[in-house]
């Protein structure tokens, strides 16, 4: 194991690395599309017009200070290997070809290797192998002997049974976000050190497009965010309904929709004033993201109201749902407000589903706040799923008062 010096290259060879340096760049400018990088990147190393390597795979660095495997190209055995490699070299595949199969690649059950790699995660730190130490060092490494192979992670080599390989850190300006790490596990090809002085180049040049992507998705993410409740603002939660009306109409299963709006907010904000008014409508994000399920679409819609969306969902569990929501808002709010003339906060809900209610977004969000109306008009603190004639409650989750 050792650090990689540069040596002297034929002019040939640097002018082919050049090119594909070049064209690696411009197709990652091309997107800003945080996977799609990725993709590139891997399929650059791997491709036979790229660096042609065996197998390629990219590692990031998380917020809480562990390396998590982020994607890994390349086949899982060795006539896989083969397979594929004649069909690019067949079909005269260039780059651009390659990197338009991303979809494909994204779906395909078969990826092994990138389902393998998703499944890494360890701590930094230099106890845990060459991958950490890449990262901790901020350096390459080259594992070429079998005294190098002993200082590999045996949970990873296990894994991703690895013999020799290398692997280059990627870095953007003063920080070190991840590593690549490539082999020729089914060629044997040896890894000179000219091809890590050329990865190295190309890591340079990868790390810069993943954290400029990285910061445009941020801002992107941004505009989709709730500034006081970090929850998805009303234009991302129109554009996610739609979509999620979509899929279920491909898919032909139900999906409902809850629009909830906080009791006697109005009162409570001007006795207590703006900054309590704000506290308690983060209190209630806060209720919804931590008590609805992993599927569900929590927004905040304006104001004090709110919408969840409940993807294959029918409206007997949407309402058993929303009740929870509502009983969780109850006992939050309970004794928090001691002042006799501010009544207490709670929450009303009113349900709309696809397919019975409504076929389209609009419909859906029209009905579903027309239930909240009647669940208003009933007496508050209660969830109402749209009828249409709303003269007849669903028992007592409709009521919790127990009164019809």
């Amino acid at each position: 194991m050792r650090g990689i010096n540069p040596s002297k290259e034929n002019p040939e060879r640097i002018k082919r690395e050049l090119r594909i340096l070049y064209e690696v760049s411009n197709l990652m400018r091309t997107t800003l599309n945080l996977n799609q990088i990725f993709y590139i990147i891997l399929t650059a190393l791997t491709s036979h017009e790229g660096l042609g390597f065996n197998r390629a795979m990219l590692f990031l660095v998380t917020d809480n200070h562990m390396l998590e495997g982020i994607m890994g190209i390349g086949p899982h055995s060795g006539e896989e290997a083969n397979s594929i490699w004649h069909g690019i070299e067949q079909q005269h595949m260039s780059m651009d070809d390659i990197i338009n199969s991303y979809d494909r690649f994204r779906r395909d059950p078969e990826s092994k290797l990138n389902t393998l790699v998703k499944g890494i995660k360890i701590p930094l730190d230099e106890k845990m192998g060459i991958l950490a130490l890449t990262i901790l060092e901020g350096m390459p490494f080259e594992i070429t002997t079998e005294e190098a192979r002993r200082k590999v992670n045996p949970i990873i080599e296990k894994k991703l049974r690895t013999e020799y390989f290398v692997t280059i850190p990627l870095k953007s300006k003063d920080r070190i976000l991840g590593a690549i790490l490539v082999d020729n596990l089914f060629t044997k090809k040896p890894i000179t050190k000219s091809d890590v002085r050329v990865l190295t180049m190309f890591a340079n040049h990868a790390g810069l497009a993943i954290e400029n992507s990285r910061l445009y998705e941020n801002s992107l993410k941004l505009s989709k965010i709730d500034w006081l409740t970090q929850l998805w603002n009303s234009g991302e939660f129109h554009r996610r309904l739609e979509r999620a009306m979509e899929n279920a109409k491909f898919n032909d299963a139900p999906l409902s929709l809850a629009m909830l709006d906080m009791d006697n907010f109005k009162v409570y904000n001007d006795t207590f004033g703006h900054q309590k008014g704000d506290e308690a409508i983060r209190d209630i994000a806060k209720i919804l993201n931590s008590n609805s399920r992993k599927g569900d679409i929590v927004a905040r819609y304006g104001g004090e109201e709110f919408a969840v969306i409940m993807p294959y969902t029918d409206k007997d569990v949407a309402l058993l749902i929303s009740e929870r929501l509502r009983g969780e808002i109850e006992k939050f709010f309970r004794g928090k407000i001691t002042l006799k003339t501010v009544p207490r906060i709670t929450a009303s809900l009113g349900i709309a589903s696809f397919p019975q209610d409504a076929q389209d977004r609009d419909t859906l969000i029209n009905r579903a706040d027309s239930a909240l109306y009647e669940a208003k008009r009933a007496g508050k603190n209660r969830t109402c799923v749209y009828k249409s004639d709303f003269k007849k409650f669903f028992g007592r989750f409709a009521n919790p008062s127990g009164k019809t």
